[in-house]
């Protein structure tokens, strides 16, 4: 016993060294002591390096009359002259009209669809079943646009099973899917199926962080499971659901590629077209490379400002934000 007492008031080696406040630890000694943690970043660290930096240098062709024969030394300069073009091409209104609304729509109906799909799956007390719900959930992330759409054109298309079913009860057909009308919906029901199962992890991660001591007491008190959502549930992911709202806005100007490329054909132009196709068009096919240089430059401040914006009007609301 009088060992036990004289071993817990005897500071540990670590504390004295601490307590002596010895010199730090040199940089190369902390590389070798943690050299495994450091050699599993370099993969990652590569592909940040060689995709997201190396490819900004690229950036100067929005100056240029860009031809990849010449290169970016030997193609001539032509200042903001791409900038004057993009903004006075004809169909540059209509193209970012459809990008902004199809990024808002989605903002506006698939974001908030995995914050609510967290709360249900949160809610759900067999955990069996919840870990089998998330899990259908989770599966169409994994589905390319591909498989997606061929799933929503036997089901919506022109021979799908609503038009045979439609054709059966009133002898009419009707193409969901190269509508004009219903495209832009279509394409945000598309997102909500596929991604917002993936969604609800983030949230679902905050979720597990509420102390449930908070939902006992408000049960003392006679709080509903409508009130306990509302004042402590929601309150409690607010801060995640902030960050990544601000961080969403940063891609206002993205849409995808694939889902509306795959979807085009037989749709009026003046709806389909979008920031990512447009530069598709303009220079994988027509060879316009600095124009469309010039329209990532732009999308890429675009995104910067919207995030700084977003951030800006959060904290003037009181709340911590980004950054």
């Amino acid at each position: 016993m009088q060992a036990v007492r004289s071993a817990e008031k005897a500071p540990s080696s670590r504390a004295q060294v601490s307590a002596k406040g010895d010199k730090p630890v040199p940089l190369k000694t902390r590389i070798w002591r943690y050299r495994w943690a450091y050699l599993l970043m370099i993969p990652g660290f590569i592909y940040v390096l060689v995709f997201h930096y190396i490819p900004l240098w690229g950036n100067i062709a929005a100056f240029q009359d860009f031809s990849p024969y010449r290169g970016y030394f030997r193609s001539p300069w032509v200042g903001l002259q791409n900038f004057v073009d993009l903004f006075t091409t004809p169909d540059i209104g209509y193209t970012i009209w459809n990008t902004v609304l199809l990024s808002l729509l989605q903002i506006i109906f698939a974001f908030p669809t995995a914050i609510i799909l967290a709360l249900m799956l949160n809610a759900l007390i067999n955990e069996r079943f919840k870990r089998f719900m998330q899990s259908i959930l989770y599966i169409p992330h994994f589905l390319g646009w591909v498989i997606i759409i061929s799933i929503w054109q036997q089901f919506f298309g022109g021979e799908g099973l609503i038009n045979h079913i439609m054709q059966t009860l009133s002898g009419h057909t009707f193409d969901f899917l190269t509508n004009s009308a219903f495209y832009r919906p279509m394409l945000v029901l598309q997102v909500i199926w596929k991604e917002s199962g993936w969604g609800t992890i983030i949230f679902l991660a905050a979720l597990s962080g509420i102390d449930l001591s908070l939902y006992e007491a408000a049960v003392m008190d006679g709080a509903n499971n409508w009130r306990r959502m509302w004042h402590i549930t929601l309150p409690g992911i607010r801060n995640v659901i902030i960050i990544l709202l601000i961080l969403r806005m940063g891609h206002i100007l993205d849409t995808g590629f694939e889902q509306i490329f795959l979807q085009m054909q037989g749709v009026d132009i003046r709806v389909y077209q979008t920031i990512d196709i447009f530069a598709y068009v303009r220079g994988i096919q027509g060879g316009q490379w600095g124009l469309t240089t010039a329209l990532g430059l732009v999308k890429m401040v675009v995104g910067t400002m919207m995030i700084l914006i977003t951030n800006k009007i959060v904290k003037l609301l009181g709340e911590e934000g980004l950054f």
